[in-house]
């Protein structure tokens, strides 16, 4: 009998350890989820409130099976409490007091089907979550790697893979669209997400994002695994086309050609894992229109045009070249902006030509109209890049007078023409703001404009509460801000909000003036009335 026990107290152990090995996890979990299910199982042999508490000897695989009862002031579970007095009549030798333990040690348990079941399933849910708990500590830190695992299956386009340790998905959005992968592949993807759920960790893969791309070529090119070629940028349409932009600090090392390699190998294998991607490798340059252009490669740029406020660029290409700086479906200018971050036009030559020449009409117009000077003057001025009246009305004397056929009579009465044509422009406009009940308080605002004041009118802002109501971004706010055609930094704007607000202040120190006098009567009073008494 002795000898039929041994053997199955060693077999506990050796199952202990075949879970732990299987599972990667401590064998001590194992063993206490191995205690909780036979604490579960006496409990539903002895009485569920029974305080019961199974430990098994890590060596020999004896199990100690004991039922402990308590000393409270208050019982309130009388299968495991008990009172003072009732534990002196019990126990009359012992000392006692509120937190004694009395301990009774129990029969082995003899595991009937029911109990063996419970037992199996308690250690299967505590496995089970050891086991959760080690893949999320082992994975949470490797967000940003690649790894390498099997397909185990496919539910509703979400890819689930075996990384051997754990379980991962690839969700339908993160793969590469035209892709069809199939039990029992192998598959690498980028970890870029590790999350604790209800369900366990989640491990969630990408083959579609840039970081992907980006870690591949680190693989294929020591260069940029030693830290020599640097990846500035990348931009992918999955599956499709990408663009990545590279630099080398060492000058001697051509980061383009490092990252194509001999014959292309290094790109193709890259381009063999997306699943025939084309890959455009570019020279990244601190100088963004330099950037733009080497970004909207195969096709070749005339001329660009910057504007740094807004983070847009205007890029003319010549006609024959239109549709291939666009791209198929746009593909080309699209990628080329993800790339870089900025926003691009393309226009042809053509395109630009015309519209150069309509601006130069229209700007000649309003010289004509608001100098009343003859069109040859007018195109003078357009020509010498004069685009405004504020221009004209407040730069140099001597360089209006330098330009060809003028002198300095003709530049002083051309700048004194538009000093008046803004003046009468800034009068009509006051009118105007007045028409639209925006009151005198707003206008006496120094950063304020006529036509601002017409614009904060039509946009109803009329008082200085009004104002005093919007944030400063608010005002200048794209498709919304009232003021958003002006050009005005946030900065100016806020100053513009914190001046219509001004008399919120004054009102209360106002009021905190009004008050001091009455508070200091009455503190004399106060004062007095022991006199008066």
């Amino acid at each position: 009998m002795s000898t039929a026990i041994s053997a199955n107290r060693l077999e506990l152990l050796q199952v202990a350890d075949a879970v732990a090995a299987d599972k990667v996890i401590e064998k001590d979990l194992v063993i206490e989820a191995m205690e909780e299910a036979l604490q579960k199982a006496a409990r539903s042999r002895y009485g569920a409130e029974l305080d019961l508490r199974a430990t098994i000897n890590r060596e020999t695989g004896e199990i100690d099976l004991k039922r402990y009862t308590t000393v409270v002031e208050e019982v309130e579970n009388e299968a495991a409490e008990l009172t003072v007095d009732e534990a002196r009549k019990l126990y009359p030798n012992d000392e006692i007091e509120v937190g004694t333990e009395f301990i009774e040690q129990l029969p082995p348990l003899e595991f009937g089907r029911i109990a063996a079941q419970t037992a199996k399933q308690v250690i299967t849910q505590k496995v089970r979550e050891a086991e959760r708990a080690r893949q999320y500590e082992e994975y949470k830190d490797r967000v940003g790697e690649v790894t390498n695992g099997i397909v185990k299956r496919v539910e509703y386009g979400n890819v689930i893979v075996d990384l051997g340790r754990a379980e991962a998905v690839i969700r339908r959005d993160e793969g590469l669209p035209r892709e069809n992968l199939r039990n029992g592949d192998r598959v690498r993807a980028f970890i870029f997400d590790v999350r604790e759920e209800a369900r366990g960790p989640q491990i969630f893969l990408s083959r579609a994002r840039p970081e992907f791309m980006a870690e591949l070529f680190a693989q294929e090119v020591p260069e940029i695994y030693d830290g020599i070629i640097e990846i500035k940028a990348v931009a992918r349409d999955p599956g499709s086309r990408a663009k990545i932009a590279v630099q080398s600090s060492d000058p001697g090392i051509d980061p383009v050609g490092a990252c194509v390699g001999m014959r292309g190998s290094r790109v193709q294998a890259v381009v063999n894992e997306l699943q025939g991607e084309k890959i455009d490798i570019i020279q990244w340059s601190p100088d963004v229109a330099s950037f733009v252009v080497n970004g909207l490669a195969p096709a070749e740029v005339q001329k660009v045009v910057l504007d740094e406020d807004n983070e847009r660029i205007e890029v003319v290409v010549p006609d024959d070249q239109l549709s291939l700086a666009i791209g198929r479906r746009g593909q080309n200018v699209r990628l080329a902006s993800q790339l870089t971050g900025w926003t691009i036009d393309i226009l042809t030559e053509a395109e630009e030509s015309e519209r150069r020449q309509q601006e130069f009409i229209q700007r000649s117009e309003l010289f004509m109209n608001a100098l009343d000077v003859e069109e040859t003057i007018a195109q003078l001025l357009v020509a010498e890049g004069f685009s405004e009246l504020e221009e004209v009305a407040f730069i140099e004397v001597e360089e209006i007078a330098a330009i060809e056929g003028f002198d300095d009579d003709i530049a002083e009465e051309l700048q004194n023409r538009a000093r008046a044509a803004l003046q009468r422009l800034d009068d009509e406009a006051d009118d105007e703001r007045k028409a639209l009940g925006v009151e005198d308080g707003v206008a006496a605002i120094e950063a304020l404009t006529p036509q601002m004041l017409v614009a904060l009118g039509k946009a109803g802002v009329k008082t200085l509460d009004d104002l005093g109501e919007f944030a400063g971004f608010e005002l200048i706010e794209v498709g919304e801000g009232p003021l958003e055609t002006f050009e005005l930094t946030e900065d100016e704007a806020n100053e513009i909000i914190m001046a219509a607000r001004a008399h919120w202040f004054d009102d209360e120190d106002e009021a905190a003036a009004e008050a001091a006098p009455e508070d200091g009567v009455a503190d004399a009073e106060k004062e007095e009335a022991p006199e008066g008494a």
